[in-house]
């Protein structure tokens, strides 16, 4: 992902401070899409604007930056970079735990937010393949107990062993062009007409 296709959400109270970053972020080549001057707007605009990242302040008025950041995360909207004047191991733990996934500490210069922002991006993309992959395994693993479940149904009430069952639950999923497991689903639905499949 180029610097320009990078969206970036600035959250800052600081007006000053927010129009240095705004500018910063310009001359590197990343598109500024919303700003917000307190941690609620953040995450308003955050929902809003769906960015590729979120500079937050940790200090913000009407919502602190890290309860922002965590709805921010958990509602896997975008990847956040905090930024903050305190460099305490605290601040850097709690920022940790509200899933930053990038830390500025004030003042910084226009060299330290590329690296920042670059990493964030990359580290959310990877997460949430990550939580794709675990998805399509979750849903492997579901589809493969339906499937067992309907061969052993064939079984006790068809007196099929397991090849025949799962040959003839093949079948209908070749002949209704459908998966395995849809197949087995309508068999467990269908389970006390089941004797229709023969």
């Amino acid at each position: 992902m180029s610097q320009a296709a990078i969206r970036v959400l600035v959250a800052e109270d600081e007006a000053l401070i927010r129009m240095d970053l705004v500018e910063m972020l310009g001359e590197l080549g990343y598109a500024v899409v919303g700003q917000a001057a307190n941690g609620q707007l953040a995450v308003d605009l955050a929902v809003q604007l769906q960015p590729d990242v979120v500079l937050m302040d940790v200090a913000m008025p009407v919502r602190d930056g890290l309860s922002a950041a965590t709805e921010i995360i958990e509602r896997r909207t975008a990847p956040v970079v905090m930024v903050t004047a305190f460099s305490e191991s605290d601040t850097v733990q709690h920022a940790a735990h509200a899933g930053a996934l990038g830390y500025l500490v004030k003042p910084f210069n226009r060299s330290d937010l590329r690296p920042a922002i670059e990493l964030a991006v990359a580290r959310w993309a990877q997460m949430i393949q990550l939580e794709q992959q675990v998805d399509d395994l979750g849903a492997r693993v579901r589809a493969r107990d339906v499937v067992d479940e309907a061969k052993s149904l064939l079984q006790a009430q068809l007196g099929m062993s397991e090849a025949e069952a799962f040959a003839l639950l093949r079948k209908q999923a070749m002949d209704g062009r459908v998966t395995l497991a849809e197949v087995a689903a309508q068999v467990l639905r269908a389970a006390p007409a089941s004797n229709d499949l023969h």
